[in-house]
């Protein structure tokens, strides 16, 4: 048998399946969900037509506006079923709350035990999870479930405190770390200040979320590069939402986030909600599978991708999704160029005098796109600041303005009371 021919047979398979859990979705929407009760009749929706992947074109969309407006209408089970709540958080407007069971939690575990896999994780590991685990995080707990799962040690140490990470690292000797890129350059740094040889440490690979340490080719950007230059580990990308419960992550070949389609069917769409080639842009809409307390069917995360269908050289074959090329409420129109906060990002993590930064953009008097990047320079000098201006200039082919802050600003910029992560950007667009 050829290999096309055992693709083939696993493709089948798993449309087979896709196509049966699709049906047990509509169905039990169509009876627990008053949100999709309601758009099947408006749209006068036969869901017993709707039979395959391709037929999910028929039926429209739902937004993270829907999902604000309406979030209880997306509950399908009583209060009495809900295990945990978990909350967006709020980068695109307001927090919304997803209510799990305790199927929904076992689901979850499963999904991160497969990502974990999927980044060559096993019971040997030990991971050292640099994030929180409270304030109705979805990917802490996911995180640590998995790992559970799959029979490694855990440090649940929290984000922050370079200091006690690398104290905890000498102690307890983690072979991994699951951690924000630009947290993991202030470890290196303070390694640096304080004489820590890493290289001689104990990690030996890092799962880095919340950021992007990819280019769409899928080589290393500035974020990833630093990193690496630095610090002999492996990098693996994970991209995820709390929406979607589950999670797109990298192999050992670092070549996108691999998929799983037995937790979720993901469309790529156009403008026209269409789905586009491998290769083209489209925002990541999801329908998901198996979920019971808010499960989601076509919703748009908002989140722009590529996806790659060819097989992987790891020997999977299900396609996989490049890194976020951006959010597609938060494209940035500037003096007749388009920007994508995730560009500026890698833009301004590769100059040595820009320590820090938080990225403004509001309107204009006449309603345009005006951009302000607050900088914490690396000293206070016109020098110091003709090299950034000149850099900004010539990357971007236009001149944003520039306010240079305190390292103590921007800490409370991107640190609120209420923030799980460090807000880099912000959008103060009418």
């Amino acid at each position: 048998m050829t290999f096309i021919e055992e693709k083939d047979i696993k493709t089948d398979k798993q449309t087979a399946m896709q196509e049966q859990k699709l049906q047990e979705l509509l169905v039990y929407l169509s009876k627990n969900s008053p949100f999709y009760r309601e758009l099947f009749a408006k749209h006068h929706i036969d869901i017993s037509a709707v039979k395959t992947v391709t037929d999910l074109a028929s039926i429209p969309t739902t937004t993270k506006d829907d999902l604000q407006q309406r979030n209880n209408d997306f509950l399908c089970v009583p209060a009495e079923d809900v295990i945990e709540y978990t909350s967006t958080s709020g980068t695109l407007g307001s927090p919304v709350t997803i209510a799990l069971t305790e199927n929904d939690l076992q689901r979850l575990a499963y999904n991160e035990y497969s990502s974990f896999s999927c980044a060559d994780g096993s019971k040997d590991d030990t991971y050292q999870l640099m994030l929180t685990l409270d304030r109705q995080f979805m990917a802490g707990i996911a995180y640590y479930l998995g790992i559970r799962k799959l029979g490694a040690g855990i440090i649940r140490l929290g984000p922050g405190v370079p200091s006690l990470q690398w104290e905890t690292i000498k102690r307890l000797k983690p072979t991994a770390i699951v951690a924000v890129p630009s947290f993991i350059l202030k470890l290196i740094q303070y390694a640096k200040d304080t004489g820590i040889d890493i290289n001689e440490t104990s990690v030996k690979k890092a799962i880095c979320i919340g950021e992007n340490i990819r280019n769409t080719d899928f080589s290393l950007n500035i974020l990833g590069k630093k990193i690496t230059e630095a610090w002999d580990i492996k990098l693996y990308s994970t991209y995820a939402s709390t929406e979607m419960q589950t999670a797109f992550t990298e192999c050992g070949e670092g070549k996108g986030g691999h998929y799983q389609p037995e937790l979720v069917i993901v469309e790529l769409l156009d403008e026209n909600n269409q789905q586009v080639a491998p290769g083209t842009p489209g925002e990541v809409t999801i329908t998901t599978l198996g979920v019971e307390g808010m499960p989601l069917l076509r919703y748009k995360t908002g989140d722009m991708c590529m996806y790659f269908d060819e097989p992987c050289a790891c020997g999977r074959t299900s396609l996989r999704l490049s890194s976020i090329m951006g959010r597609k409420k938060q494209m940035i129109k500037f003096k007749g160029t388009t920007l994508y906060p995730p560009a500026l990002f890698d833009l301004l993590n590769e100059r040595e005098e820009i320590l820090d930064f938080v990225i403004e953009v509001s309107s204009n008097e006449i309603g345009l796109d005006q951009v302000l990047i607050y900088i914490v320079p690396s000293e206070i000098s016109e020098e110091c600041d003709h090299r950034i201006r000149a850099y900004l200039q010539a990357r971007l082919r236009v001149s944003p303005h520039i306010k240079y802050v305190t390292a103590e600003a921007i800490q409370k910029m991107q640190f609120s009371e209420a923030s799980r992560k460090a807000i880099k950007f912000v959008d103060k667009r009418n």
